[in-house]
């Protein structure tokens, strides 16, 4: 394997990189002043991805849900489970399914050699039988039942279906009862066979690790020889929401809101720079240190938790204000004329600047962690970019860019879900 170092002079930091020739992508992070070392192995493979890609170039569709119900089986084998294997090494291991992508990973500060091969040998070897799955059903049957007793859940997914039709983005993680039950052992392994293909996959690791011996361990591990995967299916959407509004009733001490502008998608993904850039518009619009922040909240139409952020992934974007109000309507009404109002007069450039500064510090910070290292690489990775891509595109953010960022807010992508006490 040729590897290849990365290094950022203004971070003082490198991270080396090196592709398997199964065409899996090793990423490490070094950080030989830490205690602990934390690591990814990861499969461009998530909930929004509901067709399987057959070798005519056509799609299948997979029940909702497949990608969770896989991540759970993974970890059992035929002797044991795998998480028996790293209480030995002291290790705390887990994983989670995203809309993009399914994770599996453990954070340990000793015996970190031992640990990934654990980590390496039980994503490579898949085990499902009909009884397994069949007892998994019922498991994860009861884990959608708890989540939609969650208000922050709940709020986040019926703004989906207000704003998406036909989007696998709207459908919870986990599935539903009724599509979880069409799952079996042969789907199971028909989907791992197709994706979950080292060049499919990532490995990244950040810590008090050895890059060389890193890279040789992973070379002598992977199993499974490279080949193509399907392309990941995307159908545009109408620019329209559904719906404009949804309320339904949860046990909350004070209403919740959640606004939300789709935008309309040419492609499937957003750039990393329309990423940035929209959540410093959305941060000098709506931070905790703009005017209108300051001024919702003396007049106590807002609580502390208001915010905004963009929500995106692959075939789908979301520009989000969220937080509880006594009355969501009114504060609704004035965060749209705040934005018609940047819309025609433009953005004040004085919380621009502050916003990109918020935002370059957060992300220097954001490498003082092992675990938000080795995250971001995995999202750099699934979306086409290098391992300081976020820092580059964040010194490029300038006020023009930011600006044309506010044309997305349109009022026919627009939706607003709400939870009532209840």
């Amino acid at each position: 394997m040729k590897i290849k170092e990365y290094r950022d002079e203004k971070l003082g930091e490198s991270i080396f990189c090196a592709k398997h020739p199964s065409g899996l992508e090793i990423r490490v992070a070094p950080k030989l002043e830490y205690d602990s070392s934390y690591a990814l192995f990861a499969v461009r493979f998530g909930s929004v991805d509901d067709y399987i890609g057959k070798e005519d170039g056509t799609y299948e569709k997979i029940p909702e849900g497949t990608a969770h119900f896989l991540e759970h089986k993974l970890f059992e084998s035929e002797e044991l489970d795998a998480f028996e294997l790293f209480a030995k090494t002291g290790a705390q291991a887990n994983a989670f399914t995203s809309f993009d992508y399914t994770a599996y990973l453990f954070k340990g500060s000793e015996n970190i050699e031992t640990s990934l091969g654990y980590l390496l040998d039980f994503v490579q070897s898949p085990y499902f039988t009909a009884e397994t799955v069949q007892k998994e059903q019922g498991i994860i049957g009861q884990e959608i039942r708890m989540y939609q007793d969650l208000p922050d859940w709940e709020i986040l997914f019926n703004l989906l279906k207000c704003l998406y039709k036909d989007n696998p983005v709207s459908i919870d993680i986990a599935g539903t009862q009724e599509s979880i039950a069409k799952i079996d052992d042969k789907l199971l392994y028909s989907i791992y066979d197709t994706y979950y293909n080292p060049s499919n996959m990532i490995l990244s690791i950040a810590g008090n690790v050895d890059p060389d011996a890193i890279f040789s361990q992973v070379s002598k591990a992977i199993k499974r020889k490279k080949k193509d995967v399907p392309e990941r299916r995307f159908s545009p959407g109408s620019p329209k929401a559904v719906s404009g509004y949804i309320e339904e009733k949860l046990p909350v001490g004070k209403k919740m809101f959640m606004l939300g502008f789709k935008e309309d998608l040419k492609n499937p993904e957003v750039s990393l720079q329309e990423e940035l850039a929209s959540n410093v518009m959305l941060e000098a619009l709506f931070g905790k240190s703009t005017p209108f922040f300051k001024k919702m909240l003396d007049d106590g139409l807002i609580e502390m938790d208001f915010g905004a952020s963009l929500f995106n992934g692959y075939g789908y974007s979301v520009a989000i204000i969220n937080g509880s109000a006594d009355d969501p309507e009114k504060v609704v009404s004035l965060v749209k004329a705040e934005i018609k109002n940047a819309q025609k007069n433009g953005l004040d450039k004085a919380a621009v600047e502050r916003a990109i500064k918020k935002m370059y510090g957060m992300s220097i910070r954001g490498f003082d962690s092992v675990g938000a290292t080795a995250n971001l690489q995995v999202n750099l990775y699934f979306s086409g970019y290098k391992p300081y891509a976020e820092l580059e595109a964040i010194r490029k953010l300038n006020y023009k860019a930011v600006s044309e960022r506010l044309s997305k807010l349109t009022e026919e992508g627009c939706a607003l879900s709400v939870i009532i006490p209840g």
